[in-house]
């Protein structure tokens, strides 16, 4: 079943008020943003006040995370934001572009070096997670008619088939050389989370059931092989032939991308992804694996249970260890966005009030200590105490993770979100 067939008394979900209040807390966000669309083109990172400061320089992954964030607002007609999308889409095409092996760079071309043969983790490299976002950005500014995104989804759709997706091992590759000739020695479950996120929307989007059964084997592989038999430890790191390698980054804990240890915020937005995979493969009839609710319950309860008020304080850390113990017990605003987003899921799943109840408290957070009401946005990181801080993130560069946070709960489960917001 894609939604339950009724809601607790009183539920969050049900009240108009509370869809009014997420429409009006997307449409600030939305607004703050506006102020990252750089002069040169694409978007930069924003800092604390909401300006982009001096020197700032244009960002590959945050442009494609404005492009599809814009393309949604369009679509819920907020004037300016298809302009917006369009002038990320041109940069996307032109600016971040390789124009010699293709595929896209971290930063502008015009900034890296000519060198082909570099290793896959220098700065020419070409990541799986960065292309992912690419063409995310595409499919929903197409489902949005922005002028460009068509030709855009196309060669984002070619550079993925032909160099990041392997049928043989059902999962992403994380990264190559400049020129495609050599593979990074990792493969990573955050890029294969974001490749089901984007698969599910390409199913629903181009009428494509091939990219649902790919997000079906890549939740196989990473949750229903991994997770699921080791009660719930999302394990994030491996080599070359899927080997776990557990102590991956162990020197450098607060990396923004590949932490070391477990990540309980991803626990939830897997946990979230999972559900929506299963409530698409009913409405296309097609067959849906007993475990797949289950391993997303247990995972979702392992990230909440071992991430969630753990320390004496409110809030989610962003990662503990394999013994269950905290490693970094910072505070970041996109694990506590996905946990209330996974949170209205299981409600629509379930209608069971417990998941009532941690909605309400997940926002109840947000609402206390992550929106910043003076200077605007949600604030990206806090301390243990819930003080701001900015061990792991500077300023405030990510609008993706919170509006969608205020999206998730008023749409279903399926079809994929820009789907249903361009249907209205």
């Amino acid at each position: 079943m894609a939604i339950a067939s009724s809601l607790p008394v009183g539920s969050w979900l049900s009240r108009q008020e509370h869809h009014d209040w997420l429409v009006q807390e997307g449409r600030r966000l939305v607004e703050f943003y506006r102020a990252a669309r750089h002069p040169s083109g694409g978007f930069g990172a924003l800092n604390n006040d909401g300006v982009l400061p001096a020197g700032a320089i244009p960002d590959t992954v945050l442009t494609a995370r404005m492009v599809h964030c814009f393309s949604l607002a369009a679509m819920q007609g907020i004037p300016g934001t298809a302009d917006l999308a369009k002038e990320g889409i041109d940069a996307l095409l032109s600016l971040f572009h390789d124009d010699i092996h293709g595929g896209w760079f971290s930063l502008p071309a015009a900034m890296v070096h000519d060198a082909s043969g570099e290793p896959p983790d220098s700065d020419t490299a070409k990541m799986a997670y960065l292309h992912v976002f690419v063409c995310l950005a595409a499919a929903t500014a197409h489902m949005a008619h922005i002028p460009n995104a068509d030709r855009l989804l196309a060669n984002a759709l070619e550079i993925l088939e032909t160099h990041f997706w392997c049928d043989r091992q059902n999962a992403l590759i994380d990264g190559f050389s400049r020129d495609w000739q050599r593979q990074e020695a990792y493969r990573g479950a955050n890029s294969n989370m974001h490749a089901t996120e984007l698969f599910l929307a390409l199913a629903d989007i181009l009428d494509e059931p091939l990219w649902r059964q790919r997000a079906l084997a890549i939740v196989t592989r990473i949750i229903h092989n991994g997770a699921a038999q080791r009660d719930g430890y999302l394990l994030e790191h491996f080599d070359a032939h899927w080997q776990a390698e557990p102590d991956y980054n162990h020197d450098h804990p607060c990396d923004q991308f590949r932490p070391f240890g477990v990540t309980p915020g991803h626990a939830c937005e897997w946990s979230r992804l999972m559900l929506e995979l299963e409530a698409a493969l009913h409405a296309h009839d097609e067959p849906v694996p007993e475990w797949l609710f289950h391993d997303a319950e247990q995972l979702f309860a392992a990230g909440i249970q071992r991430g969630w008020h753990v320390d004496d304080a409110p809030g989610l850390i962003y990662t503990y260890d394999l013994d269950g113990s905290p490693v970094i017990r910072q505070r970041i605003h996109w694990t506590v966005a996905e946990a209330a987003s996974a949170a209205s899921a299981f409600l629509k799943r379930t209608g069971d009030e417990r998941y009532e109840s941690l909605y309400r408290s997940l926002w109840d957070y947000i609402a206390r200590y992550v929106i910043d009401r003076q200077h605007g946005s949600w604030r990206h990181e806090l301390d243990a105490a819930n003080r701001p801080d900015h061990r792991i993130w500077e300023g405030k560069p990510d609008l993706y993770h919170a509006l969608q946070c205020t999206l998730i709960p008023r749409y279903p489960m399926t079809p994929a979100l820009a789907v249903a917001i361009a249907r209205g």
